[in-house]
C-alpha cells in the first residue's frame, strides 16, 4: 500500500510525506525524564531550550510533562498540567513552530491545544484514556499513535512476542481503525512502533531493520531512539547526553527504511545527519 495521504497541514507548516525528514524536538518538562530530568524544570530554561531548538532546525517541537522512561510512576494530572501549559502557552505567544503534547490524558490534550498545541503524541495509542480518541476527534487535530505493551513502570517485563513485527502492525492497524471509528481523518494519523517500550535490545535493533514493514499501514511513520538505552548498550556509554553519534546511526537506518519524522534530542546535529541521509535516499 502506498502513503494514502501525500500530505498535512500543521499550523502553518505543510508536511509533505516522503520529501524530507521532518525532525521533532524533545522538550521534556520533567524532573526524572531518562536523559534530560531536570534540565528545563523552569519556564525561561524550557522556553530557551523550545528556541535553541526551532533555530537548529526542529520542525515541530514535543512537549511533555510525564516521564515514560523504564520504571516512570505515574504523576496526578494536575501536576502534568502545572508543567506542560504555561510553556506551551509561552512558546506559542513567540514562535510559529508546531507544537506536539506528549500525554496520554484527553484533559491535558484538549487543555494544551486550547493554549496552543497543534498535535498530540500518545505514547498509548489512545488506550490510557477512553476519551482520547474521540477528544482528538473533535479537536480535529492529528495525533501520534505509538505501541506500547502495559505502561512504562510495567512495559520492560512484557517483551515476550512470538512474531515482533507482525504483532505490532496487528495492534496499530487496531489502533488506527479505532481513531478513525471515533472520527479522526486517517490523513490526520501518524504511527510509532514504540521503539524501547516494551521491548528487548535484540528487538528494537530488528525493529529498526524491519522498519519499512511498517509502509504497509499507509500513514506516516514517526521513530524516537534518540539517546535511548540500547545505543548506550552498543556504545558501553551509560551517559545519555554521550549517545549523540550513536544516535545518529539509528537515525540514518531510520530514514533508509522510510521514516517520516525523527523525535530527537540532538539539534542542530540530528539536522545535518537527516539531510545527508535524505540526499542519499530520498
Amino acid at each position: 500500500m502506498t502513503m494514502n495521504n501525500k500530505h498535512l497541514m500543521i499550523r502553518d507548516q505543510d508536511f509533505v510525506w516522503g520529501k524530507r525528514t521532518y525532525l521533532m524536538g524533545v522538550l521534556n518538562i520533567t524532573p526524572d525524564s531518562f536523559s534530560d530530568g531536570g534540565d528545563y524544570n523552569n519556564l525561561e530554561e524550557a522556553f530557551d531550550r523550545a528556541a535553541k531548538l526551532v533555530n537548529a532546525g526542529a520542525d515541530i517541537l514535543d512537549v511533555g510533562g510525564q516521564s515514560t522512561r523504564p520504571g516512570a510512576k505515574s504523576i496526578s494530572p494536575e501536576a502534568e498540567l502545572e508543567r506542560v501549559i504555561p510553556v506551551i502557552k509561552r512558546i506559542r505567544k513567540h514562535l510559529n513552530v508546531p507544537i506536539s503534547v506528549d500525554t496520554t490524558r484527553a484533559t491535558i490534550a484538549e487543555q494544551a491545544i486550547r493554549s496552543g498545541a497543534d498535535l498530540v503524541n500518545d505514547i498509548s495509542g489512545g488506550t490510557f484514556d477512553p476519551e482520547m480518541l474521540p477528544t482528538v476527534a473533535e479537536l480535529e487535530i492529528p495525533i501520534v499513535l505509538m505501541h506500547i505493551r502495559g505502561t512504562p513502570e510495567t512495559m520492560q517485563q512484557l517483551t515476550d512476542y512470538d512474531d515482533l513485527v507482525g504483532e505490532i502492525l496487528t495492534v496499530l492497524e487496531e489502533r488506527i481503525a479505532a481513531a478513525e471509528q471515533a472520527g479522526i481523518a486517517r490523513s490526520r494519523l501518524i504511527i510509532d512502533p514504540g521503539i524501547g517500550f516494551g521491548k528487548t535490545y535484540e528487538q528494537n535493533l530488528e525493529l529498526l531493520r524491519q522498519l519499512h514493514q511498517f509502509k504497509s499501514l499507509g500513514v506516516p511513520i514517526l521513530v524516537g531512539t534518540s539517546r535511548k538505552s540500547f545505543i548506550g548498550k552498543i556504545l558501553d556509554q551509560s551517559d545519555p547526553k554521550q549517545r549523540v553519534w550513536g544516535t545518529a546511526s539509528t537515525c540514518c537506518a531510520s530514514i533508509a527504511q522510510g521514516a517520516d519524522i525523527l523525535r530527537v534530542h540532538d539539534l542542530p546535529e540530528m539536522w545535518d545527519v537527516s539531510r545527508v541521509a535524505d540526499a542519499i535516499w530520498r
